[in-house]
């Protein structure tokens, strides 16, 4: 396969005109809009939830019924779409999209598929206006800074639009524009307590642990505030390029730190397949790509102490020579040896079957209670049944149906394992490491790849935590 060209990169955009014969990843693919007075994604998940078995039986049964359904789904979706940012992102977060709906899967479709138009039909500033922003970003008339720049919007982000540039040197450059205001009605938004509260409640009571509501909203709240500055998202950046740079398969783009303000981010220029042409790649290219991916994860976090906790599919760039390329590091969560050291030794035991192992290293720190723990056994049980591409004969072949299964009812706390799950408590700053297990499978399923997980899950179990290291081959 040949590296794609501008029309194969940007398929989904072509009203977008091209005055620059390059192109950048279109990776930034979420909702935009202003935010409801009210939260249509607590409305969405309410109606996909709070069904009793014969209501979905009836659903099922009744094409009239499943109409309306679709209908309801739409209308909450087409309320989502307005919603510029927090709502979006904090339900990316806490993995909300992704979670258990009830019904059958024709119905979980219709929801789905709401919510992913939502990420396509994303508005652009006009053209004027983004050039006026970034003039006023960097302080100069944007022809002293760019040979070219491309006042059409080549990709869209929850609270900014990318545009392609050349600078004067001929360096070909993505320049990420925050939409104007954005950052003012998202912190208004978070410091809504009643309504970011009540969006909270209902994202943790679908989760499938006992959590503490104050410290998710703390968590989740540090994160946003965090995308919304560049500045933040360009250092997050320049660290994994520095970590990574010189690594044959894994690529981040490098950032021009002159010209990266708090509302606009420039950064390389990044060709590659895109999501939807990787997925009907040859067989052992994805199985390369799905081994990157899963080697930058766990990678970043045991070596790096390092989590980028956005693993959505079109964060990646995918390559003939089975390399990829990682964008988008707006959300990254940082984590201490001591968190890491525990995260490996839970790990270990999982994959090693060792259930009093697993439950001591939990009571160790909390999540579990001594007084009142869970029975270790049937802990075990749980984990390895989250874990199967780990402890499962290899190689394994990561497919949609596991991918379903771990975000399905049967491993959540209404499932055979409640009694288990109903006495642990998982801590906020863990919230990232379950949105990208649940991603980064989600990415690994869709791309059906497969490998000896095992050999490399206990590779970087293994592994020292180096933060200062260079890179991790």
């Amino acid at each position: 396969m040949t590296e794609p060209g501008v029309f194969d990169m940007h398929a989904s955009y072509p009203r977008y005109p091209r005055a620059l014969s390059h192109s950048i990843a279109p990776g930034y693919c979420l909702a935009q809009g202003k935010l409801a007075g009210a939260l249509p994604l607590v409305g969405l998940a309410m109606t996909a939830t709070e069904l009793t078995t014969d209501e979905e039986d009836r659903l099922a049964a009744d094409p009239v019924v499943a109409a309306r359904h679709g209908r309801a789904a739409e209308r909450y979706a087409d309320l989502l779409g307005r919603s510029r940012g927090m709502v979006m992102k904090a339900s990316k977060l806490l993995s909300l999209a992704n979670l258990p709906s009830a019904g059958s899967p024709e119905h979980v479709a219709f929801y789905r598929s709401a919510l992913a138009r939502c990420e396509d039909d994303t508005p652009s500033m006009p053209a004027g206006l983004a050039a006026d922003l970034a003039e006023s970003e960097l302080g100069l008339p944007l022809h002293e800074i760019f040979m070219d720049f491309d006042p059409h919007p080549i990709a869209a982000a929850s609270i900014g639009q990318v545009h392609a540039a050349r600078l004067q040197d001929g360096r070909d450059v993505a320049v990420k524009i925050q939409y104007p205001g954005v950052g003012q009605a998202i912190r208004a938004d978070l410091f809504d307590g009643d309504m970011f509260a009540s969006f909270l409640r209902l994202g943790c009571e679908m989760t499938c642990v006992q959590t503490d509501l104050a410290a998710i909203a703390s968590e989740i709240s540090a994160r946003i505030v965090e995308e919304l500055d560049y500045r933040v998202e360009a250092a997050n950046q320049e660290t994994f390029a520095a970590a990574y740079r010189g690594h044959p398969l894994i690529r981040v783009p490098e950032t021009v730190p002159e010209l990266c303000t708090q509302r606009l981010l420039t950064m390389d220029l990044s060709d590659g397949f895109c999501w939807e042409r990787a997925r009907t790649a040859p067989k052992h290219l994805r199985d390369r790509w799905g081994e990157v991916i899963y080697r930058f994860a766990a990678g970043s976090l045991t070596r790096l102490g390092m989590l980028n906790a956005d693993p959505g599919p079109r964060n990646y760039l995918f390559h003939a020579d089975g390399g990829v390329t990682f964008l988008d590091f707006g959300c990254v969560r940082r984590y201490s040896a001591p968190q890491v050291g525990t995260v490996q030794a839970v790990m270990r035991a999982i994959a090693d079957g060792e259930a009093d192992q697993v439950l001591d290293a939990l009571i160790r720190v909390g999540y579990a209670s001594e007084s009142d723990p869970p029975d270790a056994q049937d802990l075990l049980a749980w984990l390895r049944a989250t874990h199967e591409p780990i402890v499962a004969e290899q190689p394994y072949t990561y497919s949609p149906d596991f991918a379903e299964a771990l975000r399905g009812a049967g491993l959540a706390r209404s499932g055979r394992y409640a009694d288990v799950i109903g006495r642990l408590t998982i801590p906020a700053d863990f919230l990232a490491m379950i949105r990208v297990n649940l991603g980064v499978t989600s990415v690994l399923a869709g791309l059906g790849a497969t490998g000896d997980w095992t050999a490399m899950h206990r590779e970087y179990c293994r592994a020292g935590y180096l933060p200062n290291c260079s890179r991790d081959r």
